[in-house]
């Protein structure tokens, strides 16, 4: 789903709000849980999902083209978990 797919969905079931005040609360839904995250705070949605921060190490990896061994940097990377009602939900 795209975010305007989600915009159309949320405008068809809410008819007070127009397509752009939708996309307005929808951006910044999306832009408070980028700031959470950034600041590497955990973001629980009840019914929904957690998201949290994972600090992933240094590695070495290898090219697979040329073999030769590369050192991926330690980064950061999102862990969702989904919670148990969306997972009966998708399970049905």
């Amino acid at each position: 789903m795209k975010k305007s797919e989600l915009i159309e969905r949320v405008s068809q079931k809410i008819d007070i709000l127009t397509k752009k005040q939708i996309e307005t609360i929808i951006d910044m839904i999306f832009d408070c849980m980028t700031e959470t995250l950034s600041r590497g705070e955990k973001i629980e949605i009840r019914g929904f999902a957690n998201f949290k921060v994972k600090q992933r190490p240094e590695r070495t990896a290898r090219n697979p083209k040329t073999g030769e061994k590369i050192k991926v940097p330690a980064q950061r990377a999102i862990h969702f978990k989904m919670s148990k009602a969306l997972r009966e939900a998708l399970n049905k």
